[in-house]
C-alpha cells in the first residue's frame, strides 16, 4: 500500500496543497563506545554460548560493525568486564542473563534521558519555542513501561499538558518510518499542527546467553541510539516556507510467504530476535517489483533517486537491497558506514543516514528511507529537499 501525501482530492491545485516537511532533526547516542572486536571478547567473558563461544570474534567481525554504544557501558577499562555491571558471567544460578523485568527496569531509567537529548537539540533550535508542539509520536520496540517514554518527554522538555500523544511500539527497524507516517497524516490534517516525533531503541538490553545462531548475530549486530524530527507544514505561522525535506509520499508492503522470516518475542530472560538467514535472497527477489510501482506513481523511476536511506540490518541485507534495486556501490556507502560507526540502533538508524546524507543534498533532490521489519514487512519513505 503507497500513500501519496502530496495530493488528494479535494485539493486539485498545487497551490493549495498542504505539504509536511521535516524543518530538524537530531540523532544522539550514548556517552559510551565499545570496539566491536572488544564486544566479542566480553561475550566470551560472560560465557553467552559455549558451543560458539570461540567463533564469536570471527561472527562479530563478519557482522559490519566497528564500534557500537550502550547506556549500560561504563569508561574504558583494562577489564571490560568491569566496563558494565548489568550483565553477569554464566552460572548454574544465572545461565540465561538477567530476566526480562530487570531489563525493562534499565529501560525505565534510560530510554528517556536518551531521547530527551536529542529532542532537547530540536526544541533549541525551534522558531517559537516548546510550547508551539502540538503534537508528540514516540517509537520504540525495545522496552516497555507505563507511564512511558512519552510522559517523560513530556515532563522533562516541558512540552504543553495538553499535547496530543501517540506511540507507535514494538514495530521494530521500520517504527521510525511509520511514526513519521503518522505525523504527516496529523500535519495533513491539521496545517498549523507541530509534531515532535523521537525514536529511541536500547538494543544492548536484549544480549542473549544463547546456542541459537539467529540470537547470536542479532547481539552482534545491534546497538543504542535515538532520534527526534520536527514534522510540520509549510503553513505554520511560526515558521513559513521552512526549508527541509518535503515528506512527499510513502510505501507499506508485506512480502509474500515471510511471515517466519523475521520476528521478535518476549522471553523470559529479554527479547529475542529471530533472523531468518533467508531474509537476503528474499529481499533480492521480492522488493524491486513494489519499489518501482510506488516511484512510478510519482512519476519518478529508480534511477532518478539522489539518495537512498537503506536501513542497515547486516551487510548482507544492504547488499541484498542493492541488488534489487539495481544500485551502485556508492549508493549504499552511507548505510555502510553507519553500521559500522555505530550499528544496527533498529528504528532511529535511518535518520542517523539521512543525517550523512544531507550535507551533500540540493533542492528538489529526493532521497527514500527504506527498512526492513518483522513479517518480512517493507517501509519507504519519499522526501524531497526543499529551500
Amino acid at each position: 500500500m503507497s500513500i501519496d501525501f502530496a495530493s488528494e482530492p479535494s485539493l486539485t491545485n498545487a497551490s493549495t496543497r498542504v505539504q509536511a516537511r521535516i524543518t530538524d532533526f537530531a540523532t544522539v547516542i550514548p556517552t559510551e563506545t565499545i570496539l566491536q572486536s572488544d564486544s566479542a571478547l566480553l561475550a566470551q567473558g560472560l560465557g553467552v554460548s559455549k558451543r560458539w563461544n570461540r567463533m564469536l570474534p570471527a561472527l562479530y567481525r563478519k557482522s559490519g560493525v566497528h564500534r557500537r554504544s550502550s547506556v549500560l557501558l561504563g569508561p574504558p577499562n583494562d577489564d571490560l568486564l568491569a566496563r558494565q555491571s548489568f550483565y553477569n558471567v554464566a552460572s548454574d544460578t544465572e545461565p540465561l542473563g538477567p530476566s526480562t523485568a530487570r531489563r525493562m527496569q534499565a529501560y525505565q531509567e534510560h530510554a528517556g534521558p536518551l531521547l530527551h537529548r536529542a529532542a532537547q537539540r530540536v526544541i533549541d533550535r525551534m522558531a517559537g519555542g516548546v510550547g508551539s508542539v502540538t503534537h508528540l509520536v514516540t517509537v520504540s520496540c525495545t522496552g516497555f513501561c507505563a507511564p512511558g517514554v512519552d510522559y517523560q518527554l513530556i515532563e522533562s522538555l516541558g512540552l504543553s499538558s495538553q499535547v496530543e500523544r501517540t506511540h507507535v511500539g514494538f514495530m521494530g527497524c521500520h517504527g521510525l518510518i511509520n511514526g513519521m507516517r503518522v505525523a504527516t497524516a496529523i500535519v495533513r490534517s491539521n496545517p498549523e499542527a507541530r509534531v515532535l516525533v523521537g525514536a529511541v531503541e536500547l538494543c544492548s538490553l536484549h544480549q542473549q546467553y544463547s546456542e541459537d545462531s539467529d540470537q547470536l548475530v542479532a547481539s552482534a549486530l545491534f546497538s543504542d541510539g535515538a532520534a527526534a524530527i520536527l514534522v510540520e507544514s509549510d503553513r505554520t505561522e511560526v515558521s513559513p516556507n521552512a526549508e527541509g525535506w518535503e515528506i512527499v509520499s510513502s510505501l507499506s508492503q508485506k512480502l509474500d510467504q515471510t511471515s517466519d522470516l523475521m520476528a521478535w518475542y518476549i522471553g523470559n530472560h529479554g527479547f529475542q530476535m529471530t533472523l531468518s538467514p533467508r531474509i537476503p535472497a528474499v529481499i533480492e527477489a521480492q522488493l524491486h517489483r513494489p519499489i518501482a510501482e510506488w516511484l512510478a506513481g510519482e512519476r519518478l523511476a529508480v534511477g532518478e533517486i539522489h539518495a537512498w536511506a537503506v536501513h542497515p540490518g547486516g551487510p548482507r541485507v544492504i547488499d541484498a537491497a542493492g541488488r534489487a534495486l539495481g544500485l551502485e556501490e556508492s549508493m549504499l556507502q552511507t548505510s555502510r558506514t553507519v553500521l559500522s560507526e555505530f550499528g544496527n540502533m533498529s528504528s532511529p538508524t535511518v535518520l542517523f543516514i539521512l543525517e550523512q546524507l544531507q550535507p551533500s543534498s540540493s533542492s528538489n533532490d529526493h532521497v527514500v528511507m527504506l527498512a526492513f521489519g518483522p513479517g518480512l514487512q517493507v517501509e519507504a519513505l519519499l522526501l524531497r529537499r526543499v529551500g
